[in-house]
């Protein structure tokens, strides 16, 4: 039986964002690796590709969701409040201090130039000289250039909003279509009734408010992933090359937004191997082989998105995957664990379908969920995570959290991690009732799925939710200052355990309106009080007219030397990228500001070479003593606050100048 309109049209929206997503890097990577993502190629190859995906992943929609037009209306107008409220509160991330500027200058690079490496023009300087220092935060050298920091995936998809002029739209744009895919994934597992439940609750937590108004990854990784999860659901309702392989697709292409994609997209492999092994056991009924008949594809599509992410890195971000070592390499050797087993584990499928599980496992496997999730909670009393510094990265982490911890009143240990608080954050974001409900509906799935195998189409969804959150609350790798930590939690743990806590509500028998609506309350209220404190306040505005107005004010020839270190990292790049002048650091030799004497030599070589030589720096005595000083920018604006033993409930204030001198 064919959907009723209202289902379809809700399951189709849902999927709609990762296939777009998809397609639009599909056809821009190529462009990319080619030098030519420039506005007119990229949007003719683009916009044609999203639209195909779009067609062939909602085309004869299968029994999926089954919705009222007003549960629909509810789910769109949630999506659409969270992208007009996140753009008016937008904010505007360019100077480089962290990872979201980093991000707007790849995007505004790429945009402007079509192309990677970033051309850093020695000839401007007069020609290489060893004095000259081109990399910068989150830009590294390479052969011909720079390489910036991340995956290319997320500034690909930013890039459109700088040829479109509105650079600051396309992440709550994107955050809305975020909430339409996790209402879509709660619609098919929990019911299209508490859809809205699930996407009001999602876009009302703190980390997609967050991540939602300025160029983080997270938001464009989690379209992909439960996009992926959506679309393998469908598949498993009507198996088939064409879905299996786009599922498998959208969840690879996951790996080129996020490095870190790689762990989250275990377990579909794993899942895949699992669809195989079915198809080849007579143990399975045949109304359950035309199921393993997804394997195949699934697993293709996957190895392909990967696959092409992988060798994007290696292309385009080799010095960030050198930087990732210590952790990537380990995460390799845990992929390649996981193929070898699923190949044997298909392998040898029909010798081990004549394996029972004993009678006591179903509920061993939901105690050890409820186990799990206990000690993660009770990890603080036991554990104190910390770090010795070994690294210069490391070394300036345990400084900055040092900072931290005396602006919040705790006890000065820069070595501390305070990875221990990891469930307790998501607590502070989602509340205590959200947790404690995924936790029952996990332990009530694995309960199930080990006694009888059903409900099958949660399989895939508990695996990816449960490996990614313990893995991730295990070690977030992140500076644990807040809502900053919070980022981690984005694309796999908050949408993940809200949409488990609206299958446990789902699963209500009861007729009394007043239960029902003391259930949605309590799921409701706790993530709405904790953001109330930092919805309503734009951060970091006012970047954006200070750096154009800075811009103007440099020579159309400048040549410019930054000669402090925190100028240099805030701004080499920005100079370059989004001011178009050559720009380099001259080195400092371990000082604050380099040696007079050597930017002196070099601004000759500049004068030399027919450019007009400008010197950048944070305070007027720095750029003194090489022509008058003019106050370039002086921003007073908000800033996130650095919270670590309480959620954030505030901003604070920050202040940067720069100071140009034209050379005499």
């Amino acid at each position: 039986m064919e959907l009723d309109r209202p289902g379809r049209v809700l399951a189709a929206l849902s999927v709609a964002p990762a296939l777009a997503v998809a397609g639009w890097l599909l056809a821009g990577l190529p462009l990319l690796l080619l030098g030519r993502f420039t506005p007119l190629p990229t949007l003719l190859l683009g916009v044609p590709a999203a639209a195909l995906l779009c067609w062939a992943g909602t085309r004869q929609a299968g029994k999926v969701v089954e919705a009222t037009v007003w549960q629909v209306a509810g789910v769109v107008a949630v999506a659409a409040a969270s992208a007009v409220f996140n753009l008016v509160m937008h904010s505007e991330q360019l100077i480089v201090r962290r990872d979201p500027a980093t991000y707007a200058q790849y995007a505004a690079w790429i945009a402007g130039h079509g192309a990677l490496p970033i051309s850093v023009q020695p000839e401007a300087f007069g020609g290489a000289d060893p004095s000259l220092v081109f990399k910068s935060v989150g830009f590294y050298d390479v052969d011909g250039g720079l390489a910036p920091q991340f995956m290319p995936g997320a500034p690909m998809m930013f890039a459109p909003g700088h040829w479109l002029g509105v650079p600051f739209a396309v992440p709550a744009v994107l955050g809305g279509l975020a909430v339409l895919t996790v209402a879509g994934v709660a619609a098919r597992l929990a019911g299209a009734r508490w859809a809205v439940l699930a996407a009001l609750t999602f876009a009302m937590s703190m980390p997609i408010l967050y991540t939602s108004r300025t160029t983080f990854s997270e938001i464009p990784s989690l379209i992909l992933l439960f996009g992926g999860l959506a679309l393998a659901h469908d598949a498993l309702d009507r198996p088939g090359w064409g879905r299996g392989s786009l599922a498998g697709l959208v969840f690879g292409l996951a790996v080129l937004v996020r490095v870190d994609g790689l762990r989250d997209v275990l377990p579909v492999l794993a899942f895949a191997g699992l669809l195989i092994a079915m198809r080849r056991s007579s143990r399975f009924a045949s109304s359950a082989r035309p199921q393993g008949a997804l394997g195949l594809p699934l697993a293709a599509g996957l190895v392909a998105g990967a696959g092409l992410a992988m060798l994007a890195a290696y292309l385009l971000a080799r010095p960030y995957l050198s930087y990732l070592s210590g952790s990537l390499r380990p995460l390799l050797f845990i992929c390649g664990g996981v193929l070898l087993l699923t190949l044997a584990g298909t392998a040898a499928a029909p010798v081990l379908a004549r394996i029972r599980l004993p009678g006591w496992a179903p509920a061993a496997g939901a105690g050890l969920v409820v186990l799990v999730m206990a000690a993660l909670y009770a990890r603080p009393w036991f554990q104190t995570v910390t770090r010795a510094p070994v690294t210069p990265e490391d070394r300036r982490t345990y400084a900055m959290i040092q900072s931290i911890q005396r602006a919040n009143g705790v006890p000065v240990d820069g070595r501390r991690l305070y990875f221990e608080d990891s469930l307790h954050w998501v607590v502070w974001y989602v509340g205590l009732p959200v947790v404690v409900l995924a936790t029952i509906a996990a332990a009530v799935l694995v309960r199930r799925l080990l006694r009888d195998g059903a409900p099958f189409d949660w399989l895939l969804p508990l695996a990816v939710i449960g490996w990614t959150t313990v893995t991730t609350l295990l070690r977030p790798e992140i500076t644990p200052d807040h809502p900053w930590a919070a980022r981690r939690l984005v694309p796999i743990v908050i949408p993940g355990l809200i949409l488990l806590a609206t299958y446990a509500l789902s699963r209500l028998r009861t007729r009394r309106w007043w239960v029902t609506a003391a259930a949605v309350l309590v799921v409701l209220v706790p993530p709405a009080v904790t953001s109330i404190g930092t919805a309503f306040t734009p951060v970091e505005r006012g970047e954006a007219a200070a750096v154009a107005a800075m811009c103007a004010k440099l020579p159309p020839d400048a040549s410019v030397l930054i000669v402090e270190r925190v100028t240099g990292d805030r701004f080499l790049q920005l100079v370059r990228g989004m001011c178009d002048r050559p720009a380099a650091e001259v080195k400092r030799a371990g000082a604050e500001t380099a040696p007079e004497a050597e930017v002196r030599r070099l601004i000759e070589r500049v004068r030399a070479a027919g450019r007009v030589p400008v010197v950048l720096a944070a305070t007027d005595g720095q750029v003194a003593p090489y022509g008058s000083a003019d106050h370039v920018m002086a921003l007073v604006t908000l800033q996130d606050e650095r919270s670590l033993i309480d959620a954030p409930n505030g901003t604070w204030s920050m202040e940067i100048n720069v100071w140009m001198a034209v050379a005499r």
